[in-house]
């Protein structure tokens, strides 16, 4: 699980859909309680960050036409804060993607 936290017009549609299939993910282990702790350590989630995150992914996803029909809503009262670097994560999906990179949606 990642959240890239790259701004989602720069995401091509295969990250923009995978985080928002991540995000999704992020909320049913803490639906049910699971040890996120590796992840948040590694820099890789903020569960705070999750509804707004997805709102964003969401409202690009809308942009581009496509459909989204699934809502994050149930979130444990307390979620542990992380620590992600969006600059670092820019400059790897970046490196990763050709698409992101070049920014054409």
């Amino acid at each position: 699980m990642r959240m890239w936290l790259v701004d989602p017009k720069a995401m091509c549609r295969r990250h923009l859909q995978g985080e928002h299939l991540e995000l999704h993910m992020l909320a049913g282990c803490l639906e049910k309680g699971k040890n996120i702790k590796g992840f948040i350590e590694k820099g890789f989630i903020d569960p705070i960050l999750l509804i707004r995150r997805h709102d964003q992914l969401v409202g690009e996803m809308k942009r581009r036409g496509y459909n989204h029909c699934s809502h994050i809503d149930k979130l444990p009262k307390i979620l542990e804060k992380g620590h992600i670097d969006p600059e670092a994560n820019r400059i790897e999906l970046y490196r990763r993607c050709d698409e992101c990179r070049e920014g054409q949606f």
